[in-house]
């Protein structure tokens, strides 16, 4: 619905699911496009996200040991999902096993949720009326808010929103979400020199006074 409500046709719906096997950076694509962004913008803000998944990938490769042959079809079912059985799997049967099971089951209820939700948009007309648009930011809010456990994820996802609404008014739609992404890095940097200043700090105190 929120892709309908977007715009995009039930084809165009219907072909970004089964080509884009990632719910992030579909909500993220759409949310762009929703907000009147360039494509391109929308494309890279989407794939940005979507990088996670081959580190994923990375590690897969090695448990699953799957044929050259196979390997670009089962990248398609590279996600948190289908890597989290995967890893939680003692054998490497277990781990094929795990990884296919899921990996086909979601994909076939992901693009039927997504064929009969953007029916559903059609059926009920101008989805602007339903407020559709905010469907993709309160999904992100769901799937995100469980997950800030420390006081660094806070921290990077408390700066990423605030790069990403204080730039809003001022750059090009789709872009703003892009710059937010340097949260991470810049958090990370900050606390990476404070454990460093704090080290030094306790090396120095260790040190006897007549050694200083």
């Amino acid at each position: 619905m929120t892709s309908a409500g977007s715009g995009l046709t039930l084809l165009q719906t219907c072909a970004l699911s089964l080509l884009v096997f990632t719910g992030a950076s579909q909500f993220a694509l759409v949310g762009a496009l929703a907000a009147g962004g360039n494509p391109l913008t929308a494309a890279a803000g989407a794939f940005f996200l979507g990088v996670r998944n081959a580190f994923y990938g990375l590690r897969l490769s090695q448990l699953l040991a799957l044929p050259r042959a196979v390997r670009p079809f089962a990248a398609q079912w590279v996600i948190d999902e289908t890597t989290a059985v995967a890893l939680a799997q003692p054998t490497r049967r277990g781990t094929r096993i795990g990884f296919a099971v899921t990996g086909l089951s979601l994909y076939l209820l992901w693009n039927l949720t997504t064929f009969l939700g953007a029916l559903g948009a059609d059926a009920i007309g101008d989805t602007d009326a339903w407020g559709l648009d905010a469907a993709g930011p309160a999904v992100f809010l769901a799937l995100l808010a469980p997950m800030l456990k420390t006081t660094t994820e806070r921290a990077v996802a408390g700066l990423a929103v605030l790069l990403g609404l204080g730039l809003l008014p001022v750059l090009p739609a789709g872009v703003p979400v892009l710059v937010a992404a340097l949260a991470a890095p810049a958090v990370l940097c900050l606390e990476g020199r404070r454990r460093g200043t704090s080290r030094k700090e306790t090396h120095e105190t260790d040190v006897p006074e007549e050694d200083r």
